[in-house]
């Protein structure tokens, strides 16, 4: 049937600030369902109170309210609008717990509000462990032994009844929150009562463990008539035990024998017709013994998922988009596939090439945090990679990490104690996977290494044959390293600068020569349908094949270099400005190309930038594209820290940087010549000093005195900032620095105590600066900007005290050549106003005052970076009414036993935004009255 024309308004609920669990993905999946609603003249509202999302933007919805994610809310935007419909299924468990809600409340009844794209009914059993358990014998699905617990003396006769090894699952949870393996009876009591206390509704189930069975997921989508097509089968690297979220997982499925594949497709449809009728997305996880291929049914889920986002970037099949489509009336065999635009979107996606994801965990960040991996998500990112063979895939993912590694092995760093080894094989950290690697090298046999990890043989003699490669290569040197040697590990994905550690020389030589040799990169096209029909949609893969599919153009061209995996520190507020970016340099007449690898965001979307190229960004795929492309230049200070980290290079490599030069943003980070300017300019400053090993600290502490801010030179986020107040302090600290950050210059400067901070964010275009918001921190200097609650405008700050930022900050820009967007970090005292720090790119307060300020401020700084305007071709009209508070948000209960302390480094995974009218709202006093709670060095 086609589109229901009763439906004329939406509601889409987002996902709120990221926390562990729940990150950008959700960005994802609204931004692209509101499209694709918008598309066909429906009028879309939006809530979501993540003000860093590009979801939450103008660009992408009729009406944005940026409200916290409450039953308050919803009200309040049905009081103002006629909405028809809400869509729940694209904000996570977040959405859907509040759609339930709205449900119980009976608002959608009052307010005549259809829900689409799932039903309340298919939640609650997918939800309920108990009801999903049931539904599942009904029709006769496998499903573990086992029963729900409502208290504590259930959940001990359950126990009894199946015997150990194991799992709690809490109901109604995200991320496998509060859920864990139990081996023994001793750990059973502690862990049963913290799953009932992690339950919203108090219930867990307690069933039997499949710890070490392989786990599999299938993405669906079914129309209102019943056709349903898998998407993709993802296929987790590790075996059950590790959460999804935490698994290295790989598209399509390698090691599934086609007969469990299609019986696990049958299965998949018969879970998704059993639970309810809806049209759109579902996510359902099996798992597989490894002994006689029995399959169980592990969850489903009814909704778009994190692996929804990633089936979506692997197959090129736009899942949020079609299931949009699905929830308002359509068939799939209505709808045209999104990439070809001449084929139908009812086929299952092909691939002719391997996807392998691996998440980004910031253990670093949660000292004294158990670091192993269970039950409970507890990584912050994730990075993918495309090949044309597993091997290739897997190196390009590890590349995309930017975790000092240049890929799989072969950089010198392999850990060779074999009592440590075993102990990580068995006991699943961050580092597993090079851990693998690293036994092979040691001569751990296959067989020990498979009896520890449970991971399929297959994958482990992938990661074998890398070793065997890499034996063969260090026979050799440059000169008589042969043709076919160096080509098959380009093919299996090796970096020069891997080929160059093996054979002892540069990576600029293995470059040169491989070059010499036509040994280059070509790029292929995701198509979706394995090459069998043109696709329209320029979505590409490097790889070392015959055949070139992105043909260059003539055309003017810009690169934008994205930013990585999410991380703390580094998050979806540079995706939001890599895509105003692109939109931006698209109006100016502009081919705009994209290079990224985080498979969660908006600008790895196919049809943001006119040409996307998901890759690592890592030097050596940047410079192909380049010469590939031949650019006018590459825009790098809307990426963070990773695309900063890559202007060095490129400017040695004569490659134009667009906006303000290397010289300026090296001078910004190399804290002893941006002193020097300062002392130029007359601005003030703590005293600091600059010093390269310990003695050199405890003899400049003398001068400056304590208490010390301890900090290193480019870092992001405040990595390894300290605050010490004695020798014994500093001393261990700045060794600790040096051993992790060989050869950098670390900064000392006097902390100035009970200081207030500001930072002013302002765009200028070398001759002219124009401020587009100053905030003031809560809290006192010595908490990270973005773990402080900050307000816009400032609250306190006098009228003498706003002249001083807005003149240091303008002297500041115009000192250091800014052209576009620049940030800096005040600490004010005794009525002079200090600076900390400048940082000349967009920082992580720019979406927030835009979508404050109702002005889109990433789209005029890069008009300025492209010299396409200047400031005084702008009609700055910011909406400035009553305050904006940013809230930090924080992961801390992922980390039970760590304590909730805040200092120089950052530790907030997202953040949320709540207007107030005056400063005697209720909100702003109690977090006031808290400013100092947490402040720790």
């Amino acid at each position: 049937m086609p589109k229901d024309n009763s439906i004329k308004s939406v509601l889409i609920i987002g996902s709120g600030p990221i926390i562990i669990g729940q990150a950008c993905e959700f960005d994802y999946s609204g931004t692209q369902a509101s499209k694709s609603l918008r598309e066909e003249g429906i009028e879309v509202t939006l809530i979501n109170s993540n003000p860093a999302t590009i979801m939450t933007d103008p660009v992408t919805a009729d009406n944005v309210y940026l409200k916290p994610l409450t039953k308050r809310s919803i009200i309040e935007i049905l009081e103002k609008h006629k909405i028809d419909a809400v869509l729940p299924t694209m904000g996570g468990q977040t959405a859907l717990n509040l759609a339930i809600d709205c449900d119980k409340a009976g608002i959608w009844k009052k307010y005549d509000v259809r829900i689409i794209g799932v039903d309340i009914n298919a939640i609650e059993t997918t939800e309920d462990r108990e009801k999903f358990r049931l539904k599942m014998q009904e029709i006769d699905v496998n499903v573990c032994k086992g029963e729900t617990a409502t208290s504590f003396l259930k959940g001990k006769e359950i126990a009894q009844e199946i015997g150990f090894p194991l799992v709690i699952r809490p109901s109604y949870t995200l991320g496998g929150y509060g859920g864990g393996f139990v081996n023994t009876q001793e750990e059973f009591d502690a862990a049963l009562t913290h799953g009932l206390n992690a339950s919203p509704i108090h219930e867990v189930l307690v069933e039997q463990s499949i710890l070490g069975w392989k786990e599999y997921e299938l993405e669906l989508l079914r129309d209102n008539i019943g056709n349903v097509i898998i998407i993709c089968s993802i296929e987790n690297f590790d075996p059950m035990g590790v959460h999804t979220g935490d698994s290295i997982t790989v598209a399509p499925a390698m090691t599934l024998p086609d007969t469990v594949y299609q019986e696990m497709r049958d299965l998949a449809i018969k879970m998704m017709n059993a639970i309810g009728q809806f049209a759109g997305g579902c996510n359902v996880q099996f798992s597989v013994s490894p002994e006689d291929d029995t399959i169980i049914g592990i969850e489903i889920n009814p909704r778009v998922s994190r692996s929804s986002a990633l089936a979506s970037k692997a197959t090129g099949y736009p899942i949020a988009k079609i299931a949009a489509k699905l929830a308002i009336g359509y068939n799939l065999d209505e709808l045209k596939n999104q990439i070809t635009k001449t084929t139908s979107a009812f086929f299952e996606p092909a691939l002719d090439y391997v996807i392998v994801k691996i998440p980004r965990w910031n253990f670093d960040k949660f000292k004294g945090s158990d670091r192993k991996l269970g039950l409970q998500m507890k990584s912050v990112g994730e990075a993918m990679g495309i090949g044309r063979n597993f091997q290739e895939a897997l190196q390009k993912a590890c590349q995309s990490l930017e975790i000092k590694r240049n890929g799989l092995g072969a950089d010198g760093k392999e850990l060779k104690d074999q009592a440590a080894l075993l102990y990580s094989l068995e006991n699943p950290s961050w580092n597993r996977l090079f851990h693998i690697y690293d036994a092979f090298k040691l001569g751990i046999p296959l067989k020990t290494i498979q009896k520890k990890t449970k991971i399929d043989k297959w994958f482990l003699q992938q990661i074998e044959e890398m070793i065997q490669l890499e034996d063969e290569i260090e026979k050799h040197n440059l000169e008589s390293l042969p043709e076919s040697l160096l080509r098959t590990a380009k093919e299996k994905g090796y970096a020069d600068r891997q080929i160059a550690h093996l054979i002892k020389c540069l990576e600029s030589e293995v470059f040169t020569k491989r070059h010499e040799m036509g040994i280059k990169r070509v790029y292929k096209l995701v198509d979706t349908c394995a090459a069998e029909f043109e696709a329209q949609t320029p979505y590409y893969y490097s790889s070392f094949d015959e055949e070139n599919e992105s043909i260059s153009s003539d055309k003017k061209k810009v690169i934008i270099l994205g930013s990585g995996p999410n991380r703390i520190g580094q998050g979806i507020e540079f995706d939001y400005s890599c895509v105003h970016g692109l939109l931006a340099a698209k109006e100016c007449g502009y081919e705009t190309i994209m290079i990224n690898c985080n498979p969660e965001t908006v600008s790895t979307d196919f049809d943001v930038a006119d040409k996307l190229y998901f890759e690592p960004v890592f030097w050596e795929h940047i410079y192909d594209i380049i010469l590939h492309e031949k650019p006018e230049g590459v825009i790098v200070q809307l990426g963070g820290q990773t695309a900063l980290k890559l202007a060095e290079k490129l400017d040695r490599y004569g490659i134009k940087i667009i906006g303000t030069s290397y010289n300026a943003l090296d001078l910004a980070e190399d804290r002893g010549r941006f002193s020097d300017l300062l002392a130029e300019n007359d601005i003030p400053y703590p005293k600091f000093g600059v010093i390269e090993d310990a003695d050199e600290a405890l003899e400049l502490s003398k001068e400056l005195g304590f208490p010390l801010l301890v900090r290193p030179s480019y870092v992001l986020g405040g990595q390894s900032m300290k605050i010490v107040i004695n020798e014994q302090e500093l001393e261990e600290h700045v060794v600790n620095i040096l051993k992790d950050i060989p050869g950098n210059r670390v900064l000392l400067d006097h902390f100035l105590e009970n200081a207030i901070e500001a930072e002013a964010d302002a765009i200028c275009d070398g001759e002219d600066v124009y401020i587009i918001g100053i905030m003031e921190h809560i809290e006192p200097a010595g908490i990270h900007s973005g773990d402080s609650y900050a307000v816009l405008p400032p609250y306190s700050l006098g009228d003498f005290i706003i002249r001083q930022i807005e003149a240091h900050t303008k002297k500041i820009a115009l000192a250091l050549n800014t052209v576009g967007l620049i940030n800096i970090q005040f600490a004010i005292k005794n009525d002079k106003v200090y600076i900390i720090e400048a940082n000349p790119r967009a920082s992580r307060t720019v979406p927030f005052i835009g979508k404050a300020y109702q002005e889109p401020y990433v789209k005029y700084a890069t008009m300025v970076m492209l010299g396409e305007k200047k400031i005084k071709d702008f009609d700055f009209k910011p909406v400035k009414k009553g305050y904006a508070i940013k809230e930090p948000v924080f992961s801390f209960h992922k980390f039970p036993n760590v304590n909730k302390e805040l200092g120089p480094e950052m530790k907030s995974t997202g953040e949320a935004i709540y207007f107030i009218d005056d400063l005697m709202d209720d909100y702003f006093l109690d977090i006031y009255s808290k400013r100092n709670l947490y402040l720790s060095r």
